[in-house]
C-alpha cells in the first residue's frame, strides 16, 4: 500500500524562518534509511504562504489569492509536482487542474529545493517546481471519482514533461492524523470534515500496512516537532 504523510505550517516557518540544521540532518537520515528500506518513494518540501497563491471557482470562473493566508478547506483530493517557468505559469496550470478537476479549488505552492536549504542561490539553469494542490469536497468525500477531465489533462502534462509526478488521495475515512494536544502527541482516526491548517511539505510511502505508515511518521513527527501530521492513503 502507498501513503501520503504530510506534515502543516507551523508559526516559525510562517515568519519565515528556515529549518534548524537539526532538523535538515536529522530528516535527512530519516528519509536516507527508509530510501534504503525501500518504503520512501517520493517527497518535497513547500515555501512559507507568503509565496504561495490559491485557485478557487465562483460561478465557473476563477479567482487568483496571493499569500500570505491561513488555511481554510486543506482537507486534499489530489496533488501534481510541475515544472514551470515560475509562479504565474504555475497559476494558469493550476486554473485547468481546477476547472478539469470540476471546479474544485487548487493551491499552487513553490518547492523547496536543495539550495533553499543551504542558504544558496537558485541556478540560473534550474527549473521552477511547484505543487499544486487539489482540494477535496463533498463529493470526494463520498467516494466519487474525479472527473475523467482532470486524469486525462494529468496524463497529458506527464507526455509533455509539465508534471513530473501526480497522486490521487483516497477520501479521510481511511486516514489518520496525528497531532499534540496538552503537550502530548495522539492519534486521530478519520473521518476528516476539514483541515485548518496548510501543508509543509510531505513523502510518500510504500508499506504493507497503515501501522507501519504510522510507525514511520512518529519518527518523522518527532524530528519536526510540534507539527500536524496527516497520513492518506494513495489510490494512483
Amino acid at each position: 500500500m502507498r501513503f501520503m504523510v504530510m506534515h502543516k505550517v507551523d508559526a516559525k516557518m510562517e515568519a519565515g524562518e528556515p529549518p534548524s540544521q537539526q532538523i535538515v540532518v536529522e530528516m535527512g537520515k530519516l528519509v536516507q534509511r527508509s530510501i534504503k528500506e525501500g518504503i520512501f518513494k517520493d517527497g518535497a518540501g513547500l515555501h512559507r504562504s507568503a509565496a504561495r497563491a490559491r485557485v478557487t471557482f465562483s460561478g465557473g470562473k476563477p479567482t487568483v489569492t496571493r499569500g500570505p493566508y491561513k488555511g481554510e478547506n486543506e482537507l486534499l483530493a489530489q496533488f501534481a509536482l510541475v515544472t514551470t517557468t515560475g509562479l504565474e505559469q504555475a497559476i494558469e496550470l493550476a486554473v485547468q487542474l481546477g476547472e478539469a478537476a470540476g471546479h474544485r479549488d487548487v493551491e499552487v505552492g513553490p518547492v523547496v529545493e536543495t539550495w533553499d536549504l543551504h542558504g544558496g542561490k537558485r541556478p540560473a539553469d534550474a527549473p521552477h517546481r511547484f505543487l499544486l494542490l487539489v482540494k477535496a469536497d463533498a463529493q470526494f468525500e463520498a467516494g466519487k471519482a474525479a472527473p475523467p477531465a482532470a486524469a486525462a489533462l494529468l496524463e497529458r502534462w506527464k507526455r509533455e514533461g509539465i508534471a513530473q509526478s501526480t497522486t490521487t488521495l483516497a477520501p479521510s475515512r481511511g486516514a489518520a492524523r496525528s497531532k499534540v494536544v496538552a503537550g502530548k502527541r495522539t492519534w486521530l482516526d478519520g473521518p476528516f470534515t476539514e483541515s485548518k491548517e496548510l501543508v509543509a511539505g510531505f513523502s510518500i510511502l510504500e508499506v504493507p500496512t497503515l501501522a507501519d505508515a504510522k510507525r514511520f511518521t512518529e519518527e518523522y513527527a518527532a524530528v519536526l516537532g510540534d507539527n500536524e501530521v496527516d497520513i492518506r492513503e494513495v489510490t494512483a
